[in-house]
């Protein structure tokens, strides 16, 4: 009886070695699996964002999800066209932009921008943009002119808003 207690014990202690054996291997194609499935999704995010970089005019580039940048623009003082008399504009703005680097075109560019906003404001008549409704068509206005590219067949600016900081009509 004693060979055959043996004999039993022998066959038990070599099936929990294959147990051990097939739960480490299944451990081993499992962290396998994880792991080339994480190599994959992060190949896969690398090919989109190299795309991205890659110039595309027509594509619209990615908005931060940062905080706006606000541009200051000096004061501005013109003549507005005459309705009664000599009249003219005292205006103060801010632009927001997305990202520093916009930021930095527009400060690069500040003569080119300012001669756009200038042409602008010296071609109404302050009946056009005393009341609120003409204000807010004004910001839209401006907010065109800035958007235009600063080179021919350059990239548009991506200004999001006009704020008005000071708006006098004498």
């Amino acid at each position: 009886m004693k060979a055959d207690a043996k004999a039993e014990a022998a066959p038990v202690g070599g099936g929990s070695k294959k147990k051990l054996v097939f739960i480490l291997a299944g451990v081993l194609v499992l962290a396998l699996a994880g792991g080339g499935g994480a190599w994959f999704m992060l190949k896969g995010d690398d090919g989109e964002h190299a795309e991205e970089a890659k110039p595309n005019k027509k594509a619209k580039k990615a908005k931060p999800a940062g905080p706006p940048v606000y541009v200051p623009v000096d004061q501005f003082t013109v003549n507005l066209q005459p309705e009664n008399g000599e009249q003219y504009l005292q205006l103060a703005i801010t632009l927001q932009s997305s990202t520093l680097e916009e930021s930095a075109i527009i400060k690069e560019n500040m003569p080119k921008l300012r001669s756009r906003i200038l042409l602008l404001l010296s071609s109404k008549h302050a009946s056009e943009i005393n009341t609120p409704e003409g204000k807010q068509q004004l910001g839209k206005e401006i907010l065109e002119a800035v958007n235009q590219p600063f080179e021919n067949g350059g990239e548009p600016q991506e200004v999001s808003e006009v704020l008005f900081t000071a708006f006098i009509i004498q």
